[in-house]
């Protein structure tokens, strides 16, 4: 089994061309759309069972969905949808406040919207996760304050670069908290195991064909 994780912050590849080193506006997602997309084609060229968009604003997401023929999943469904699961309600901590919008609109697209209690920002930028030396304590505080303040049984971390926290940050606060990265790389392999993969009968049918010009020439498609 092939599974493909494409991280728009991260990846080389894709930072270098088209894509921009973290996403933190809609302005940042839009443009990494394109760099998403094209490594998505990359993997059907190279036969991968399914993807994983490891960005929790799920940017592309139907779009990719509509490229191949698996199952893709975006880390902010797959993680709502997990904590969901463990619990009556949950939060999401999230980087800045400007991304808390965008949250919200996730968990009203993915009906989650009664399960989602409260999005909090610990206001560190997506770099500073990693670079921050206070980072880890700044951000198992926003979790502990999303828990007084909502009533919530589960936190959702709302940034892939906050994976590596979660294991700490269950420990220190004593609710399971959910990774979407891990999440959704294991609901993807689950998907392909099944046999399941993405409905290709109506909206998420293989694009039309048509031509694009001046910078999205290379997108063009059927042929």
């Amino acid at each position: 089994m092939f599974i493909k994780v494409v991280n728009p912050n991260t990846t080389w590849s894709m930072t270098a061309t088209m894509g921009p080193p973290s996403i933190e506006s809609h302005y940042d997602e839009a443009l990494a759309v394109p760099g998403i997309l094209t490594e998505i084609e990359k993997g059907e060229r190279d036969s991968v069972d399914g993807y994983v968009i490891a960005c929790f604003g799920d940017p592309g997401l139907d779009a990719a969905r509509e490229l191949v023929g698996g199952p893709v999943v975006g880390i902010a469904e797959a993680a709502m949808r997990a904590a969901a699961v463990l619990g009556r309600g949950f939060s999401v901590v999230t980087t800045l406040a400007r991304t808390t919008g965008r949250a919200w609109d996730l968990a009203h697209r993915y009906r989650m919207r009664d399960a989602c209690r409260g999005v909090h920002a610990c206001d560190l930028p997506v770099l500073a996760l990693d670079s921050d030396p206070d980072a880890r304590k700044i951000v198992t505080e926003a979790c502990l304050d999303a828990l007084s303040e909502d009533g919530s049984d589960t936190i959702v971390l709302g940034c892939a670069g906050m994976a590596d926290l979660c294991a700490h940050i269950s420990a220190e606060i004593g609710v399971p908290v959910v990774d979407g990265v891990a999440a959704a790389t294991l609901t993807v392999p689950s998907l392909v195991t099944m046999g399941l993969a993405t409905g290709k009968r109506g909206e998420f049918a293989t694009p039309p064909p048509k031509r694009y010009a001046g910078l999205l020439d290379g997108f063009t498609t059927g042929g």
